[in-house]
């Protein structure tokens, strides 16, 4: 098989176009390895279009590692872009690579940029502390510890001057005016802020109930002392448990992780560490409702059962019942000798025809009437048969016995 130029092609070999070509390059660049990646390099070639799109190219120079990638950054992104780039600038990109089919060209779609050690560094500063903290195990679910329900002192480590304590005591104060509130104040910005941030924490854990740490919003940088790792260890150590209040409910930081509960504002946060008093008194007041509505049923109860002993112990009822009771027990006394007068004569009339049994079959009570009975050796004579001339007898009677020798046998007729 032979190409349109006439260059061989072995036998069965796809042949692409540019545009597949270009669509698997696309595919290709799909990997997750090439997606919201942060890129050092310096800025070279920049253009700022009158669209508002930011075209440059990231140049990296070295010997052997000089490479260029070309970057294109959307007006969208571009339009909060907190510097102007300039050729020559050391800058930290964040983006995507992504390839313009039409061209066959790769470039990275920036999304974020930065001055190298601004805040794109702090962001990945932050990741990496992240993973870190995460590792030793501090971001836990099974560490956290339920508040108190009803606290009698609060800690408060924030800016004694920010809008955060006024918040926060505010808010307690409507709520929960009983409970004492512990400032431990601390800076909650700027460098050394995080160093601070620890010794406030330090001071207060132990002496309170619950612990607000926190401040009010703020850009990341303004938040950043709250992402430093100390500050997160410690809140992870307080014996207290410790609500984090940093920023507004947008605003993540490290230390929220560590925290025993997350708030989205300080004021949340002060509401979620007292109750309402008026919640409080309307429950009290369905207790006492309750109790007193069980108190009175039960009094009735006790007053009912009370006037029925009284009714049952006055002395004509109580006179009554014990004849009734008297009565009773004659009848019953009564009832008992009739039953036992009845069995002793069923008794007696058994026994009577048991001996009129006993005496009807007594071989000897005809002898009383003048018979008598035969005895031989042989034992009692039943029939003439059994005898004959000369056999000696003996007569039984009712009061003896007589020997006799029969000189005869006659037999009756039917015999």
């Amino acid at each position: 098989m032979r190409g349109s130029s006439g260059s061989p092609v072995p036998f069965g070999t796809r042949i692409y176009g540019v545009s597949e070509v270009s669509g698997l390059i696309c595919d290709l660049l799909d990997d997750e390895r090439l997606q919201k990646i942060y890129v050092r390099g310096e800025v070279t070639n920049y253009k700022n279009h009158a669209s508002g799109h930011h075209y440059f190219s990231l140049s990296e120079q070295g010997g052997r590692n000089s490479a260029l990638i070309n970057c294109v950054m959307w007006r969208t992104y571009a339009s909060k872009l907190g510097f102007a780039p300039k050729n020559g600038m050391a800058v930290l990109a964040r983006g995507s690579v992504e390839v313009y089919e039409p061209h066959g060209r790769y470039q990275l779609i920036v999304r974020e940029m930065s001055p190298e050690g601004g805040p794109g560094e702090r962001h990945l500063m932050v990741e990496r502390w992240k993973r870190e903290l995460e590792a030793e195990g501090l971001f836990d679910p099974g560490r956290k510890r339920p508040l108190p329900v009803f606290p009698c002192r609060i800690g408060v480590v924030t800016s004694p001057t920010g809008a955060a304590i006024e918040d926060i005591l505010s808010i307690i104060s409507r709520r929960y005016p009983a409970v004492e509130v512990i400032l431990s104040p601390t800076a909650v910005q700027g460098d050394g802020a995080h160093i601070e941030i620890v010794e406030a924490l330090q001071r207060v854990d132990g002496l309170v109930d619950v612990i607000i740490v926190g401040r009010g919003g703020g850009s990341f940088e303004d938040l950043f002392s709250f992402n430093h790792p100390d500050v997160v260890r410690t809140v992870a150590a307080c014996t207290t448990p410790v609500i984090s209040a940093v920023g507004h409910e947008v605003d993540t930081t490290l230390c929220d992780f560590a925290a025993d509960l997350r708030a989205p504002t300080p004021s949340a946060a002060a509401e979620r560490a007292v109750p309402d008093r008026r919640e409080i008194l309307r429950d009290l007041a369905g207790h006492k409702e309750r109790m007193g509505a069980l108190l009175f049923h039960r009094l009735n109860a006790a007053g009912r059962e009370v006037e029925d002993l009284r009714a049952r112990m006055h002395p004509r009822r109580l006179t009554r019942r014990i004849n009734e009771r008297m009565q009773r027990l004659a009848e019953h006394e009564d009832l008992l000798r009739r039953a036992a007068l009845s069995r002793v004569q069923r008794e007696r009339s058994a026994l009577a025809e048991a001996r009129a049994r006993l005496e009807g079959r007594d071989p000897l009570a005809i002898l009383e009437r003048g018979y008598c009975i035969v005895e031989s050796e042989g034992g009692i004579v039943r029939s003439a048969g059994d005898l004959g001339r000369g056999d000696r007898v003996v007569l039984r009677m009712k009061d003896g016995r007589c020997r006799a020798i029969v000189e005869g046998v006659d037999y009756d007729e039917d015999v």
